[in-house]
């Protein structure tokens, strides 16, 4: 358990890009570490995106209990497999090796059927395998749009809540997705969200005013950090 549970909502502000993943991924491996030492495992859901990626690959490298970790998706597109476009994607790629020696670690969102509530149902049910029902996730890795959305919770877009825990979007940018609904996301231990780029200043200066039209302001602030780079934070 860290020192700010429970608090208000922190902001850590690093020099740059690099300086955020590195800090970033320090403070997933300790949240983990804490969450095995005091339950015996711990489950982590990461978002897509760019931004966590550098991060991610730093997290692989830590030296981490990892047959007692499950990492989980926050969100997916409903894109081909092996495209670009899905998050698991960009995610495998970021842990690099660690997928290959240790693929029971990965949980993706089973995005190949041709039915999508299906498939919600299907990721439901490994939410209430890994974390209990309803489940609580030990760190939930957030990341925020330049329109304030976060997971593939976006402004004016109403989801289909499939179950309590898992939804769908609808097509954004091209492909329909999946998504952890904001009851999970609330629900977790821990909350850490990782902003970088100038392009994020306005979204991220909504969320930390609450902005009710930032969709990311719906996350709930205690037990959570913002850690930012100067260029998103200033």
């Amino acid at each position: 358990m860290t020192s700010d549970e429970g608090a208000e909502l922190t902001l850590e502000v690093l020099p740059d890009a690099t300086a955020a993943a590195e800090r970033g991924a320090a403070c997933l491996a300790a949240e983990l570490a804490a969450a095995v030492a005091a339950r015996g495992r711990a489950v982590l859901a990461v978002s897509g995106g760019r931004t966590p990626l550098r991060a991610l690959s730093l997290l692989a490298a830590a030296p981490l209990p990892w047959h007692s970790i499950a990492v989980l998706q926050v969100d997916e597109r409903f894109a081909p497999a092996g495209s670009e476009e899905r998050n698991s994607v960009q995610v495998a790629h970021a842990f690099g090796p660690l997928v290959e020696a240790r693929p029971d670690v990965f949980r993706w969102m089973p995005v190949d059927g041709a039915d999508a509530r299906v498939a919600a149902r299907r990721y439901a049910a490994t939410l209430a395998e890994l974390a209990g029902a309803p489940p609580v996730l030990d760190v939930v890795q957030l990341g925020l749009g330049t329109d304030g959305h976060t997971a593939s919770i976006f402004p004016g877009a109403a989801l289909e809540a499939v179950t309590p825990a898992v939804a769908l979007a609808p097509a954004a940018a091209g492909w329909p997705r999946m998504t952890l609904t904001l009851d999970v996301l609330n629900a977790a231990r821990r909350i850490v969200w990782l902003v970088t780029g100038a392009e994020k200043r306005a979204a991220l200066a909504g969320l930390l005013a609450a902005n009710p039209a930032i969709v990311a302001s719906r996350v709930r602030r205690t037990s959570a950090r913002i850690i930012a780079d100067r260029a998103a934070a200033d």
